[in-house]
This record gives C-alpha cells, structure tokens and sequence, in this order.
C-alpha cells in the first residue's frame, strides 16, 4: 500500500440524483413518477397488502372454520410408550417423561392415552387420562393419579 494506491471507496463520488430540475437533468417535470394517479402525489404511502388495485391475498383466500384461542393443549402419551420406556414399579411424572423424550419441554400440561398394552404395574401421573388408559392401567395393578394442572393460570403454553 502506498499514498499513489490510495483511491475513494467504489461509488462513494457520484453526484447525488436532482429530480425534478428541469428538462436537461433528464429528469424535470414529473421527476421520475409518471403522470398522474396516487403515486404521483406527495404523501402517498400505500395500506399494507396493497396490490395495485387487484384483489389482495389476504381477501383472495378462503377463510373457513374456527380456532379457539382458548383451548388447552395437551401433549399426548401412549401406554404402549410407557410399557416400552419404564421398569415395572416405577413412578411416571411429567419431568420423567420430559427426560425420557416423550413429552416436549415447551408444554407443561400432558394426556395419557390408551393405545396399546400395559403389563407393568405403574404409578402413572399426568394431568389427564383418557378413560380407557385409566381403566387399563389399573388393570395392570397400577395407579393413574391426575395432577392439577393450574388451568386458570397456566393457559395455552
């Protein structure tokens, strides 16, 4: 590097565009913006989704159905998970199944489900149970036991 290198910064030197200053700028008149319309005036600024006047895709799309914003949402397990990842005599909670990987660690409140087998006498507790999954975990001489789960505070999580 020496002082004969050295040189302005690519593009840092062009004269900033005038518009709007005559007819020998090239750009006189109308400055770029066309004739007449919206766009042509000053302060102008277009509604979010605007398409030019065509129909906007937010109004384009059908919309059908509901979503209840205040459901409850459960993480399901199966008994045949329990039957395949416990020891016979075990206690099932939230955090073991969260550590075992059967239960995500973002949702707080967990569903037993009775799909499947349970042989293992297991003391099983979740915030709910499904009436089959209870009845075949007593069954197998073991305990479903439902744990409040807080709903009034704990919400959709």
């Amino acid at each position: 590097m020496s002082l004969d290198k050295l040189k302005p910064a690519d593009r840092s030197k062009f004269k900033k565009k005038r518009v709007g200053r005559g007819p020998g700028s090239g750009l006189g008149k109308t400055a770029g913006r066309g004739h007449k319309g919206a766009q042509s005036r000053s302060g102008y600024s277009f509604k979010r989704g605007f398409e030019g006047g065509q129909m906007p895709l937010h109004r384009r799309v059908p919309k059908r159905g509901f979503t209840n914003i205040f459901r409850t949402e459960y993480d399901v397990v199966n008994l045949d998970q329990l039957e395949s990842v416990f020891e016979k005599g075990a206690t099932v909670t939230v955090e073991t199944l969260r550590a075992h990987g059967l239960v995500s660690s973002r949702t707080s409140l967990v569903k037993i489900l009775g799909r499947g087998e349970l042989t293992k006498a297991l003391t099983v507790q979740a915030h709910k149970f499904s009436g089959k999954a209870a009845e075949k975990v007593a069954a197998a001489g073991g305990r479903a036991e439902a744990i409040p789960d807080g709903s009034a505070t704990a919400g959709n999580q």
